[in-house]
C-alpha cells in the first residue's frame, strides 16, 4: 500500500461513498440551471461598486463591517424583538450548523421529499438520521404520512423549504400550521426561505409567536448567488448557541461590502424580482401550451416541467446551447422532470422557441 493509498484508507468509508456536488460547465450557454437571478447591476452601479470595493481593507479581518451587515439584514427582513441573526457563507453553511447544533445521539432529521439535497447530505456527513417523507405526485405535502411520521419519529428538526425546491411548490398555510403545531413537543421547524423574493407570502410572522420557529433566507436568489450570503433569523438563545459553532470570519470583507451595497440598492433588486415573477407566468403559460409538457404551479424563480423524455429534451436544449437542470434521477416523483430557472425575457424567448 502506497503511503497516498494508506492515506485514503483512513477517510471515513461513508464519505468515500459519497458524491460531489457537481455544477455542469456553462461557458458559452444561456444559463438556467441554478435559479440565480439573470439581471446584473446596472453600469453606473457597477462602477460605483467595484470603486467602493476597491477601498475595502483586504489586509484586516471581518469585524464591525459584519456587524453592520447584520443589522442591515435585520432591517431587511423586518426581523421581530425577541429575535437575532445568524450569518453564514450562502445557507449551506447555515444547514450544516444547525444540524450539527442538534446532533445529539439518537437525533432525527426530517423533511419532506423531494426538497433541497443539502438537508439529507448535511445530516448523513454528520451521522445524523434522516427521514424523508415522499409528497403527493402533484408535490403537494401528504400531510397524514407527515403528521405520522413526525408522531412515530419525534425529530429534532424539520426541514421545510417554501417556496420548495427543486418543485417550487408553496404549500398551504393550514398543512405549514398543523405541522408547526406537531413539532411543538419535539424541536425545531425551519423554514428555508430561499425564494422568498419571488414568493406571496412568508413565515415570519412565526417568528413572534411560536419559538420553535426559525426562518433561514439567502441573498443569492435576492441577486447576489456570487457573493454567498445567507442568514438565518432565529430566536435569541437557539442564535446564542449557533454562533458557538459559526467560525469566526466565515463571511469575507469584500461579500460584507457587496451585501452592503445590494441593501442600500434593495429597489434595483425588486425591480428585477418583479420582472422575473412576471417572465415566470409567462414561461408557464408557454409551457401549458406546449404538446406533452406538463408545467406544476410555481412561486419560485424556476418551473418544474415534466417532458415525454426529458433526457432528450435537456440534450434538445442543450445543443441549441441552453443549459437546464435534469432532475429526474433525483426522486421517483420527479421522473422526466426538468427544472427551468426563469432568465431574462430575451432569454425566455429562446428557451421557448426551443422548446417548441
Amino acid at each position: 500500500m502506497s503511503p497516498l493509498e494508506r492515506v485514503l484508507s483512513r477517510v471515513r468509508p461513508d464519505v468515500r461513498a459519497l458524491h460531489p456536488y457537481t455544477v455542469q460547465p456553462s461557458e458559452g450557454f444561456i444559463k438556467l440551471d441554478v435559479m440565480e437571478n439573470p439581471h446584473r447591476l446596472p453600469p453606473a452601479l457597477q462602477r460605483e461598486l467595484g470603486e467602493r470595493l476597491g477601498q475595502v481593507a483586504l489586509n484586516r479581518y471581518p469585524a464591525e463591517r459584519t456587524l453592520l451587515l447584520k443589522a442591515a439584514l435585520a432591517r431587511h427582513a423586518a426581523m421581530p424583538e425577541g429575535c437575532d441573526l445568524v450569518l453564514g457563507n450562502g445557507s449551506d453553511e447555515l444547514i450544516s450548523l444547525l444540524t450539527q447544533a442538534l446532533a445529539r445521539p439518537g437525533a432525527t432529521v426530517m423533511a419532506p421529499l423531494p426538497s433541497f439535497v443539502m438537508y439529507a447530505y448535511s445530516a448523513n456527513l454528520l451521522g445524523v438520521r434522516f427521514v424523508g417523507v415522499d409528497l403527493r405526485a402533484d408535490f403537494q405535502l401528504d400531510l397524514p404520512a407527515m403528521l405520522a411520521a413526525i408522531e412515530r419519529e419525534r425529530p429534532s428538526l424539520l426541514w421545510l423549504a417554501c417556496p420548495n425546491n427543486p418543485t417550487a411548490t408553496l404549500w398551504p398555510q393550514d398543512d405549514l400550521d398543523a405541522l408547526v403545531e406537531a413539532m411543538a413537543p419535539h424541536g425545531l421547524v425551519v423554514f428555508d426561505e430561499a425564494y422568498a423574493p419571488f414568493a406571496s407570502r412568508d413565515a415570519r410572522h412565526r417568528l413572534a409567536r411560536q419559538p420553535h420557529v426559525a426562518v433561514m433566507r439567502t441573498l443569492s436568489k435576492f441577486g447576489l448567488a456570487g457573493v454567498r450570503i445567507g442568514y438565518l433569523l432565529a430566536p435569541a438563545p437557539l442564535a446564542a448557541e449557533l454562533e458557538k459553532l459559526r467560525p469566526p470570519f466565515n463571511v469575507s470583507v469584500l461579500n460584507t461590502e457587496a451585501a452592503l451595497f445590494a441593501l442600500e440598492h434593495e429597489a434595483v433588486y425588486e425591480i428585477q424580482a418583479l420582472s422575473i415573477r412576471a417572465e415566470r407566468e409567462r414561461l408557464f403559460q408557454a409551457l401549458k401550451a406546449l404538446p406533452g409538457a406538463t408545467p406544476f404551479p410555481s412561486e419560485a424563480n424556476m418551473v418544474l416541467a415534466r417532458f415525454p423524455d426529458a433526457a432528450a429534451t435537456f440534450q434538445h436544449l442543450k445543443a441549441r446551447g441552453i443549459l437546464v437542470k435534469n432532475v429526474s434521477a433525483m426522486h421517483r416523483l420527479l421522473t422526466n422532470c426538468l427544472r427551468l430557472t426563469v432568465g431574462t425575457p430575451l432569454e425566455n424567448t429562446q428557451l421557448i422557441e426551443a422548446l417548441s
